[in-house]
């Protein structure tokens, strides 16, 4: 996608118009502000349900991890939702296309909320997680357009960021409303927050005029793209170690730390401001060095995720390791990046694909991680699981470096 700012001049993020649209109504920072609502929106839609997870059980009277499947079903949303919802509306405006998005994902939130049942709430919660993945990819596309070339993952970390922040105020505001006063409450005040953003967008967003070509055969190419397969695969397995632990979070630190309830949404929002950390660094990161920074953030999943079999029974010790498993999610504006460099023209549906992946290691990592505490390896045998996943997804990059490595030098030859 053409970056808004000319190659040529010396430009603030998003004050250069050119011919592929407007500069940002009242500039940069508004909006990148909305895009990064939307992400706050879109987190605490997606983890809140986690931190709900023994509230809906109890209340629906289903077992743990059956509530679990509401967490699942989010996930398969947005896989689906992301692709589809990308190629469909391949020549849609982008401004236009962030708001309706919006005001379906909050429309899928009180669907959630108005749930009479397991079966509704299941449905619900795959409603709204469709719109996800096409949201975050086409904030993403704006806001790399925003930036000068040396400066696309951070400002695509500026988007994620609100993702993070979800993490710090949005769940446990959500996790605590859900507590007090019952956890239908939470997917209303989520379904709010989606409205706002919605107002947000249209603002202060630019519009950005539909790129000549655009096409949904265009955007289906991407499939033919082996790089793109194997970047996705990185975030689909690499990234299920963090959804294995954080899916069943609020009953290990019950039930192996020993916290009351009530102290669940703080140690959540510890994992938030390790988001935050892994954001901003990640961002920063990946501009100076996309594929060390890669190699180096699934690395680090790898070790915080087997430490969290040890520290968990301590509170100090589980609290250092929460922070430190979010910061893991550093990894996401580098995927989000190294999808921009190998999709070629596909960039829409590349980078909506990128949350398929991300969703996909949600489910992945909740389904996993239940089979381990069904079969009675206990709470802390999630760190194994996330374990697993990660080192699977060094290896699938691994394989993605080498097999471009090879590419290059036949190419030259």
């Amino acid at each position: 996608m053409t970056n808004l700012c000319d190659a040529n001049e010396v430009c603030e993020l998003g004050l250069a118009p050119t011919a592929r649209g407007e500069a940002p109504p009242f500039g940069a920072a508004p909006a990148l502000f909305a895009l990064s609502v939307g992400g706050l929106a879109l987190g605490t839609g997606e983890f809140a349900s986690m931190g709900l997870v023994p509230n809906v059980a109890a209340d629906l009277g289903v077992t743990i991890p059956q509530s679990g499947h509401t967490i699942s079903a989010y996930a398969l949303g947005v896989v689906v939702g992301a692709p589809l919802l990308a190629v469909l509306f391949a020549r849609a405006p982008k401004r236009e296309l962030l708001i309706g998005l919006m005001i379906f994902f909050a429309i899928g939130n009180i669907a959630s909320a108005t749930a009479p049942g397991y079966l509704s709430l299941n449905i619900g919660r795959f409603l709204a997680g469709l719109p996800h993945g096409a949201y975050f990819g086409v904030a993403a596309l704006v806001a790399a357009a925003l930036a000068p070339p040396n400066k696309r993952a951070q400002a695509v970390g500026l988007v994620m960021l609100g993702l993070s922040v979800a993490n710090v105020v949005g769940v446990p505001f959500a996790t605590w409303l859900g507590q007090t006063f019952g956890w239908r409450y939470a997917f209303f005040a989520v379904a709010a927050i989606g409205a706002v953003d919605a107002a947000l967008v249209f603002l202060f967003a630019p519009r950005i005029r539909v790129e000549a070509g655009a096409s949904a055969r265009r955007e289906l190419a991407a499939f033919a793209s082996l790089q793109v397969w194997l970047t996705l695969g990185v975030a689909a397995i690499g990234f299920g170690g963090m959804f294995a632990v954080y899916s069943y979070v609020a009953p290990t630190l019950t039930e192996v730390t020993g916290l009351q309830a009530s102290t669940v949404p703080a140690m959540l929002a510890v994992i938030g401001l390790g988001m935050i950390a892994g954001n901003t660094v990640g961002g920063w990161l990946a501009d100076q060095a996309l594929k060390p920074a890669l190699i180096g953030f699934l690395l680090w999943n790898v070790t915080a995720l087997a430490l969290f079999t040890v520290t968990s029974s301590n509170v100090w010790l589980a609290t250092i390791n929460l922070f430190a498993i979010g910061c893991g999610i550093a990894i996401g504006p580098a995927v989000q990046t190294r999808l921009m460099d190998v999709a070629a023209d596909s960039q829409t549906l590349a980078a909506a694909l990128n949350h398929s992946a991300f969703n996909l290691a949600n489910a992945l990592g909740a389904w996993l991680g239940g089979l381990a505490i069904a079969a009675g390896y206990g709470w802390t045998s999630l760190g194994w699981v996330g374990v697993a996943l990660a080192l699977g997804g060094l290896v699938i990059l691994l394989v993605s470096f080498a097999v471009e490595k090879r590419a290059s030098a036949l190419s030259t030859a």
